[in-house]
Order: C-alpha cells, then sequence, then structure tokens
C-alpha cells in the first residue's frame, strides 16, 4: 500500500539559498542535455529522398544519446564543474530520467501513442522540483529532515506519519509560498486488496458532470459549481494589467508575478479541496460510482475555422467556445474524477467510465430519443411523460447504461408530434 504526505518546509535563508541553488543547477543541466539529444536528432537523422548523398556531406555518425549514455556523462560532469559535487547523485540521475521521458514522449509519444509537443528549455524559475529517490526514514529528527547535501531542515509536521511504513522516495518542490517535500510510504504489511464490489441496482450511483451543475446524481441530488477561477478572474486581470506597465527586470514586478502565482496558487488549492469533498459526498451514498468517459482535451479544443470560396475567413463562434473551454477547465472534471477514482479505491469501492454518449438525448425511462439544445434544461418524454431535471435524467441513464439494464445502440428515434 502506497501513500503521499505533503508537508511545507521552513528553511532557513542559507538553507533556502541552497534548495535554489540545486534547482538552478539541475535546469542548467536538464537544458545542456535536452540540447544534446535536438543536436543529434538534427545532425544525424535525414529522409533518403531527402539528403542527396552526391552533393552532401555525410558528417560521421555520433553516438544516440539516450538515458544510460547521459547518466554515463554525469561522472565527467562533475570533474569538468566541481561545484555540480553539491547536488546529491540521486538528484541529477532523476534529472537526466526526466530528459530522456520528456523527448521520449516527442519521438515516440506514451503508451497509448500520442505524442507530446516538442520539450522546452527551462527559464530560470521553471525548474521547480527534484526528487530522492531512495528516501530512508531516518532523515527524521524531531521537527527536522535532513536533505543530504543539504543538511536540516524544519518541517512543519501538520499530521502524523503513519507508523509501520517504509519512506520510498522524498521529493522537494518549490511552490508560490514556499518549499514542500511529498514523501511516498509504502506498507508491504497491507496486501493490495483484490476484493471489489459487485455492481447491483441497489449499491450503485450515476453522476453526470456538467457546468451549470458541477455534478447531477441518479437520486436527484446535485452539486453547485464554485467556479473559483471565475470569481478571481477580475483579480487576475487587474494584476495582469499592472505586470504588462511594469517595468521589466523591476522589484515591483518581481513582487507582481509572485502575487499572481499565490493568487492561481490558492484557485488551485480551492478547486482541489472541493474536489475532495464532493467526491466524499458521492462515495458515502453507494460503493460503486458509474460517471463519464469525458476527453477534457477534445471537449475544449478551438473551433474550426470556416472560409468562403474566396477564401476568406468567416466567424466561426470561438470567442464563445473559448469561454466554454474556461469554464471546463475551471471545473476540472478530470481533476475530479482521478480523486473520485484513488478515494474509492482507498475505501475499498469503485469507479466505472461510461461511454456518455446519447446519455442527455434519450429519456431514462423509455430510451426514446429526446433531441434537446444545450440551453434547455428540462427533460420532458412525449413517449412516456417522464418530466424531471435534465442532468438527473443524464445521470440515472449512466447508471442504467453502466449496470448494462440499457443499451442506446438499439434505443428509439424521436417521436414526431
Amino acid at each position: 500500500m502506497r501513500l503521499s504526505y505533503q508537508y511545507k518546509l521552513l528553511p532557513t535563508a542559507d538553507r533556502r539559498a541552497a534548495l535554489n541553488a540545486v534547482l538552478d543547477k539541475l535546469r542548467c543541466q536538464y537544458n545542456w542535455l535536452l540540447q544534446e539529444r535536438f543536436d543529434w536528432w538534427e545532425q544525424n537523422r535525414s529522409y533518403i529522398n531527402a539528403c542527396p548523398i552526391d552533393v552532401t556531406h555525410l558528417p560521421e555518425l555520433k553516438e544516440q544519446p539516450n538515458y544510460y549514455s547521459q547518466k554515463k556523462s554525469l561522472v565527467y560532469l562533475k570533474k569538468e564543474r566541481p561545484w555540480y559535487k553539491d547536488v546529491h547523485s540521486q538528484v541529477l540521475q532523476d534529472m537526466v530520467k526526466r530528459v530522456d521521458l520528456a523527448f521520449s514522449r516527442y519521438i515516440k509519444g506514451n503508451s497509448n501513442g500520442k505524442r507530446s509537443g516538442k520539450p522546452r528549455f527551462k527559464g530560470k524559475g521553471r525548474y521547480r522540483s527534484f526528487t530522492y529517490t531512495q528516501a530512508n526514514i531516518d532523515w527524521v529528527d524531531g521537527n527536522k529532515i535532513t536533505l543530504p547535501k543539504i543538511g536540516e531542515i524544519k518541517v512543519n509536521w501538520h499530521r502524523k506519519l503513519p507508523d509501520g511504513f517504509d519512506v520510498k522516495t522524498a521529493i522537494i518542490s518549490r511552490k508560490a509560498d514556499g518549499f514542500y517535500i511529498t514523501l511516498t510510504l509504502d506498507d508491504r504489511r497491507v496486501p493490495e486488496s483484490n476484493i471489489e464490489p459487485v455492481p447491483m441496482l441497489e449499491n450503485s450511483i450515476g453522476v453526470d458532470m456538467g457546468l451549470e451543475k458541477f455534478a447531477s446524481d441518479s437520486e436527484g441530488d446535485f452539486i453547485a459549481i464554485p467556479q473559483f477561477f471565475r470569481k478571481a478572474q477580475a483579480d487576475i486581470a487587474r494584476l495582469q494589467q499592472r505586470l504588462a506597465n511594469s517595468k521589466k527586470g523591476s522589484v515591483a514586478r518581481k513582487k507582481l508575478v509572485h502575487k499572481i502565482a499565490k493568487l492561481h496558487q490558492k484557485i488551485a488549492r480551492q478547486r482541489k479541496q472541493f474536489h475532495f469533498e464532493s467526491a466524499q459526498i458521492i462515495l458515502n451514498k453507494a460503493e460503486v460510482v458509474y460517471v463519464e468517459a469525458l476527453s477534457t482535451t477534445n471537449m475544449s479544443r478551438r473551433a474550426k475555422p470556416k472560409q468562403d470560396e474566396a477564401g476568406k475567413f468567416l466567424p466561426n463562434g470561438q470567442a464563445a467556445k473559448s469561454g466554454l473551454n474556461k469554464s471546463i477547465a475551471d471545473a476540472g472534471w478530470a481533476s475530479f474524477i482521478n480523486i473520485l477514482t484513488f478515494k474509492a479505491e482507498k475505501a475499498g469501492q469503485k469507479v466505472i467510465a461510461v461511454n456518455p454518449n446519447g446519455t442527455s438525448q434519450h429519456c431514462s425511462n423509455c430510451l426514446n430519443r429526446v433531441s434537446k439544445e444545450l440551453s434547455e434544461r428540462w427533460h420532458y418524454c412525449p413517449s412516456c411523460g417522464l418530466e424531471l431535471d435534465r442532468d438527473t435524467n443524464a445521470a440515472i441513464l449512466i447508471k442504467k447504461v453502466g449496470l448494462g439494464i440499457a443499451s442506446l445502440k438499439k434505443a428509439r428515434k424521436s417521436l414526431v408530434l
């Protein structure tokens, strides 16, 4: 069983300078190794039909940089640049792993074959965390923790570390309000539970996600959407305007950047707390929760451009789509479902994703298709006479489709009145 506990560090000025120095050294070496990969890829990769051998000079082929060759280069790095001896070896090796992961996702893609964008170099202040891959509980001494190559740092232990757990990794991260440490704990005495609840009509619940109401369940209850970003949007815009008018490199500009970062951090924390509380409310009602298998990436894509016969671009509704995309990002559906799944697994419950296609356009009672615009928030079925909130109807249908009681593949088309 693995858990992660995060605590705030309370470093002195010297320790804070040491932590910032480690991050800056890692950032520089990260950029160096990333550039090495880019150089090899540009100099040694060429298509046959794009490289005329009779007129092009072929440079001597170099060995392709990989995780092991770049990790081996750390030995020579400490000889050429002795100040890198102040960085722990595990931390340096983890930095090499990050380079390899970022470049591999760009070239090969992830396990699903989806490629990421081209990795970017880390600007000053953009490398924000480093990892000790083999941490130890012996580092903890009272209200302090001793980090190798850095020294003792006071910790705000706002909750006690559980007994019987082994500390596996320690991640030091810099946030808007200071440094934090995340300890990964492992207890092998607690076996991974393979017992899962059997989905039944009595112990299940369906949940429909939305923007008017954050969540609607199949029992007719709703969770209001807080819109934390929308509420703070005016303050962010005001600070951003002041930032744009400030002098680059000035102390006032740095203070504004810090203030904006803290405001974004507050919004993120409010949203995360709301997600945890909402997840607990839902899990208190049922052992099995059926949710929509939403693809927020596809839902928040830009509107496709429209052109007339002369090639002139026409209005495509992107302004309205931008507002919708902002609301989707503010709701944080994907993050909520991840939190809901994590809490369910920890409590021995289960979350099942259901294909949401058609769940908002069919009747949950007779499966008749009742087409509705997005602005229509009430469901009325002319076939069976069912009337209820649109989101509640969708939640009931999600539950039925998840349980296999209903299938929308053979659902009837809408009636013509």
